[in-house]
């Protein structure tokens, strides 16, 4: 009864706006779609969209079908695409959404060795920080999601890959550069530099100054990792990042990097799929060359 065109339909109707401009994209007769939809609703016994004037308004029933439409139809392009490329002996594209900045760096470690060890699999980067990555994965925007801060959904999988500590990132000649570790009270009077994340999903406020009661003299967001690191370096701010890139970019740039707190921040770096992909076999070694990687 249901069939793949009328899905397409109600997507194009809503993507579109109208049934002229729908049928132009689906390359079918205004006539053609109209009666496609027509017989569907007398098959159904119900409404999918109300004449409004000129305008088509989706009934419940077509509420309905719009959000199994958004939700079926990219699995059904993707299952063909897979399809196609078994067919032609080739694997596909992995690939990949980062939910964070620095992450990135580490991502590019862990392609170098896994393009080598699967020449017959492209990679693509999707580099949304900001984006829904859960909702990337169920809407099949994304095959595998970078994140250090995982949120567990019944259908996905997350495992840790990567170990690291979240530090202070201060000039060479800071005062605060030679000592062991810092409290929460002794950044109140710095410029705290931050990637434009929201602060309730930024380590250095939730972990370390807001259990403390502290807040920054001032907050200031920059979206690129160098041009951060070379603000800390003259002065203008401090950050926290994790150690291992800070050391990376110690050998170029006049940065140190300071314990947060006694006890430190432990972080992982997680990876994430959907559990009905993770047997598949070029994704299954993604999260092992994450897992290997050296640093």
């Amino acid at each position: 009864m249901l069939e793949r065109i009328h899905l397409a339909i109600i997507r194009e109707v809503d993507r579109q706006g109208s049934l002229t401009a729908a049928a132009n994209t689906l390359c079918l007769t205004q006539s053609a779609l109209s009666h496609s939809i027509k017989k569907l609703e007398q098959q159904l016994n119900t409404d999918i969209w109300l004449r409004e004037g000129r305008s088509l308004r989706p009934t419940q029933a077509g509420q309905y079908l719009l959000a199994v439409a958004n939700r079926v139809l990219p699995q059904l392009s993707l299952a063909e695409e897979q399809l196609r490329q078994f067919a032609q002996g080739e694997r596909g594209t992995l690939r990949i959404g980062m939910e964070c900045h620095p992450c990135y760096q580490w991502l590019l470690k862990v392609v170098s060795p896994y393009l080598e060890a699967w020449p017959d699999v492209d990679v693509d980067v999707k580099q949304k920080f900001q984006f829904g990555g859960i909702g990337a994965l169920f809407g099949y925007e994304i095959d595998m999601l970078v994140t250090p801060d995982p949120l567990y959904k019944p259908g996905l999988h997350f495992e840790p890959v990567f170990d690291y500590e979240q530090v202070l990132v201060v000039s060479r000649d800071h005062n605060l550069a030679k000592q062991s570790y810092v409290k929460p009270e002794q950044l109140s009077h710095e410029t705290l530099i931050t990637y434009p994340v929201e602060i309730n999903r930024l380590d250095i406020y939730n972990k370390f100054l807001h259990p403390a009661g502290i807040h920054p003299k001032r907050h200031k967001t920059i979206e690129t990792t160098d041009i951060m690191l070379q603000m800390v370096a003259s002065n203008r701010g401090v950050a926290a990042l994790p150690r291992w890139l800070v050391e990376k970019y110690a050998h170029e740039i006049a940065i140190a990097p300071v314990q947060l707190g006694q006890q430190g921040i432990a972080k992982q770096i997680f990876l994430g799929a959907r559990e009905a992909d993770v047997n598949i076999d070029y994704l299954k070694a993604f999260f092992q060359t994450a897992r290997t990687a050296i640093f």
